[in-house]
C-alpha cells in the first residue's frame, strides 16, 4: 500500500515540527491510539486499536524517527502485530516547508505498509480506504490541535465510529428501530 498526501498546516514550520515530535499531541491525534512511550533515542512504543472491514483489533508496535533533518525531514520506519488479525510494517517521508501564506506550513508524506494475515486477505481497496479514513482523522485533529481548539467527546466518539454513529441517529430521526442504533445507545 502506498500513501501520498500534502496537508497544509496552521502554524509556522518550527512550531509543526514541534508538534510533529511531542507524544502528548500525537496520543491525541492519532485515530484509536491507547499510548505513545518512548523506547529509546526517537523510538517509540505505540498501543492503538483499528479496524479494517470487518477485522478489529490492538496492535502493539514500535516506531523509529531516521534521517532526522530539523526542522525539515524525518522518516518514520514502523512495524506492528495484532495477533490474529495480523501485521503490518514499513516506513513514511515526511517533509515540511514553509507555506505559501505567512504562517503556514506544507506537510508532505509519502508511505509505504505492507500488511499480512487476516488484514491481507481483506483485500487492497479496504486496507487503503481505512488508512486514508485514519489518516485524513489525524490530520483534522492535528490541526485542530495546532490551532489551539479541542474536539468535543462526541466529536471524537463520532470520529472513532464513524458511520455507525451517522447510521443510528438517521434511524432514530426517522422512528426506525435498527441494530445500529440499539448497540449505539447501550
Amino acid at each position: 500500500m502506498e500513501l501520498t498526501e500534502t496537508h497544509v498546516l496552521p502554524v509556522p514550520q518550527s512550531r509543526a515540527w514541534e508538534a510533529l515530535n511531542d507524544t502528548a499531541i500525537l496520543k491525541a491525534c492519532i485515530p484509536g491510539c491507547d499510548s505513545i512511550d518512548a523506547d529509546g533515542e526517537n523510538a517509540y512504543n505505540v498501543t492503538m486499536t483499528a479496524a479494517v472491514g470487518p477485522v478489529k483489533a490492538r496492535f502493539k508496535g514500535r516506531m523509529e524517527l531516521t534521517e532526522i533533518d530539523a526542522p525539515h525531514t524525518y522518516t518514520i520506519v514502523f512495524e506492528g502485530q495484532g495477533g490474529a488479525a495480523g501485521f503490518s510494517k514499513g516506513s513514511a517521508t515526511v517533509n515540511l516547508e514553509p507555506g505559501d501564506e505567512p504562517d503556514t506550513t506544507k506537510l508532505a508524506y509519502s508511505a509505504n505498509a505492507q500488511v499480512g494475515g487476516k488484514l491481507a486477505q481483506i483485500g487492497s481497496r479496504l486496507v487503503d480506504g481505512a488508512a486514508r479514513k485514519i489518516a485524513a482523522e489525524f490530520f483534522k485533529r492535528f490541526g485542530a490541535q495546532l490551532q489551539g481548539g479541542q474536539q468535543s467527546q462526541d466529536d471524537a466518539a463520532a470520529a472513532e465510529t464513524g458511520e455507525d454513529v451517522q447510521e443510528a441517529q438517521e434511524a432514530q430521526e426517522k422512528g426506525k428501530k435498527s441494530w445500529t442504533a440499539w448497540i449505539s445507545k447501550s
